[in-house]
């Protein structure tokens, strides 16, 4: 007998799903959608992954302790106020389901990551976007958007998709200006990215000082660890305490806690990586600047990708760029959905795959 399945929850129901950056199929394609490292990964990462794989008939250390006291090496902090998440994304959902719920608001940028208002409503919580300034975190419109019914506040910073900064000022103003029962959740993946001496605010030394902020990083970026899911949440241990009882039991697998360690220890492949990858990207902001005449911009970027406008009309707009690049295998970022249909997002790849993509516009955009 045919029966209806059981009726899910009306705010999982309003959930749409994450879409991922496309993967490449078969023959040669520069794959610039997923703000992947190029570079990959550090060798020594890799090489204690497979050494870990010996161990792969035993659970992973459920609390991730030596994973847990590298962070705290490297960057200064109590291994107690560390928990240790698959990806920084699962981090970000668990804060969500902690501090929020059906009659509660979620607040975050216009034009930020998606992860953020999927984890409200999968927490039954209002997702509420406050208007961006030319892109970036505007930080007057976010304290504006705040109600009595805000439980969180998610600000990527640099910005995903759009990279873009706000200063370490406007960071402590955003605090400043919300309630005591607000929590600040800092989303900090492209922190490794920043100059070194940048007007930035990662959010550790803010989250050291309040209980209402937390930080989140992850090793998906500049570590090229994107395929092992690790990242990590610092905080206040009663913010950590609630991570803890609603995360996964093993949630960081054996392999990727030791290919954590690892790439936390080669520093050296950190910089480097940081170093190509402000090179490669002014070299691609030059190109698109080159094109402006043609109606392309390129928005200033932090991170390892760059937000491209297109004309918002004619024949040469974002979507057609984005089916013309397809069609000679190099996928980038077309985010309609997130009132980005004029936009393009490239993620930062080799100087050759940098150069295809250039070549391409032009080509594309009919430059001599």
């Amino acid at each position: 007998m045919n029966m209806a399945p059981p009726k899910m929850k009306p705010w999982i129901e309003a959930i749409s799903a994450y879409v991922p950056g496309r993967a490449g199929g078969e023959g040669r394609t520069v794959k610039l959608s997923s703000n992947e490292n190029p570079m990959g990964s550090s060798p020594a990462a890799l090489s204690a992954m497979r050494e870990a794989a010996n161990g792969s008939h035993r659970y992973p250390d459920a609390a991730s302790h030596g994973l847990r006291d590298a962070v705290a090496a490297l960057h200064g902090l109590e291994p107690e106020r560390i928990v240790c998440g698959t990806g920084s994304d699962e981090l970000l959902q668990l804060l969500a389901l902690a501090y929020a719920g059906p009659g509660d608001e979620v607040l975050y940028v216009q034009r930020g990551f998606m992860v953020y208002p999927i984890a409200a409503r999968r927490a039954g919580a209002e997702p509420v976007a406050a208007p961006d300034k030319d892109y970036t975190a505007d930080v007057d419109n976010l304290l504006a958007a705040v109600t009595p019914r805000t439980r969180l506040v998610y600000l990527a910073n640099p910005n995903n998709p759009t990279g873009t900064v706000i200063g370490k000022a406007e960071v402590e103003r955003l605090h400043a200006g919300l309630p005591d029962d607000v929590l600040l959740v800092l989303d900090a993946a492209y922190a490794e990215y920043m100059e070194i001496g940048a007007d930035y605010e990662d959010g550790i030394a803010l989250a050291r000082r309040h209980a209402n902020v937390v930080t989140t990083r992850t090793f998906s970026k500049i570590y090229g660890l994107a395929a092992a899911r690790v990242g990590w949440a610092y905080g206040d241990p009663e913010v950590i305490g609630a991570l803890n009882r609603i995360r996964g039991p093993f949630n960081v697998t054996s392999q990727a806690q030791a290919g954590a360690i690892a790439a936390l220890a080669d520093q050296d492949f950190v910089r480097r990586c940081r170093e190509e990858n402000a090179r490669e990207r002014a070299k691609f902001n030059d190109a698109i600047a080159a094109l402006g005449n043609h109606g392309l911009r390129a928005i200033p970027s932090a991170a390892n990708f760059v937000l491209v406008e297109f004309p918002a009309e004619g024949e040469k707009t974002a979507e057609a760029a984005n089916a013309y690049l397809t069609d000679r295998g190099i996928l980038t970022r077309w985010l309609p959905t997130q009132d980005l249909a004029h936009a393009l997002r490239v993620s930062i790849g080799t100087a050759d795959e940098n150069a295809n993509v250039i070549a391409a516009l032009q080509d594309f955009m009919g430059a001599p």
